[in-house]
């Protein structure tokens, strides 16, 4: 595995091979990264996998502070997965550069988590669109855990023409049902056994809505969240997963889409 600290040496390295295949991370390595860079392994492409906890992303200080890193172990994760190459920039490599493509924001980034952290899609696809014009990958493998995110940033590919195809990979979670997140080395016991009865419980929602997709209301549905130990809902929504907004139908490929808190950790989940 080699280590680049900047997009110089990168580039140097990467500049005449067209097959990479890049996962973007924040770092706080998990099943799901993991599960990512199997997936790109299995692809027999070259694997570049970026460590960069993006301040563009984050509206509030607080969050971007308490964000869990830990290099070290993550270092050893992916000398383990036997990656070809790890980007360790920093905020000056990332942004000292005039992008050439113009950020294309989407409308549905006005919906879910868009409503309720301004500015983070803008922030994400700033980023990500400047690694794509550094490394220039042939795939991008991204979470269908961040449904949202994965779709803006595939958007934004599309528009600006970009040859870079962007492989979905399925939510992993852990034997609690619990999505796998970084934020999840935040949580207390206490907290942990809480957010597997969330999940527990979107799965009820959708075996509802699968009987009549008028059983979804969601005013009445989170305050259920709140008696099960959910500190703050921002949002529970219904989202058809082509047409990008609320399904008429129980027949429609839709997914109930969850962002909650306990405590000051804030999650997110879709199933």
């Amino acid at each position: 595995m080699k280590i680049f600290k900047n997009k110089e040496d990168l580039k140097s390295e990467i500049i005449n091979d067209k097959t990479i295949c890049f996962i973007p991370t924040m770092g706080g390595l998990h099943k799901g990264h993991i599960s990512l860079i199997k997936r790109a392994k299995k692809i027999n492409n070259k694997t570049l996998v970026s460590i960069y906890v993006n301040p563009k992303q984050f509206s509030r200080k607080d969050d971007y502070k308490k964000y869990p890193q830990n290099l070290q172990n993550d270092i050893k994760i992916l000398q383990k997965l036997k990656i070809n190459y790890l980007y360790l920039p920093n905020n000056k490599d990332i942004f000292n550069f005039k992008i050439k493509n113009k950020i294309y924001l989407h409308r549905f980034s006005q919906k879910l988590c868009g409503k309720f952290r301004k500015g983070h899609f803008k922030g994400v696809l700033n980023v990500v669109n400047r690694f794509l014009e550094i490394i220039r990958p042939k795939y991008i493998l991204l979470g269908l855990k961040d449904f949202q995110q994965l779709t803006l940033i595939e958007k934004h590919i599309i528009r600006n023409k970009i040859n870079t195809k962007v492989i979905s990979c399925k939510t992993i979670r852990e034997k609690n049902g619990v999505v796998c997140s970084t934020r999840n080395f935040n949580l207390s016991n206490k907290q942990s056994k809480i957010a597997s009865s969330v999940y527990k419980y979107l799965f009820t929602i959708k075996k509802l809505t699968k009987k009549n997709i008028k059983l979804f209301n969601s005013s009445i549905l989170k305050k259920k969240l709140i008696i099960l130990g959910v500190s703050k809902v921002d949002y529970l929504d219904i989202i058809n997963l082509k047409k990008l907004k609320k399904p008429k139908s129980r027949k429609e490929n839709y997914n109930i889409f969850l962002a909650y808190y306990l405590g000051k950790t804030r999650l997110i989940d879709n199933i």
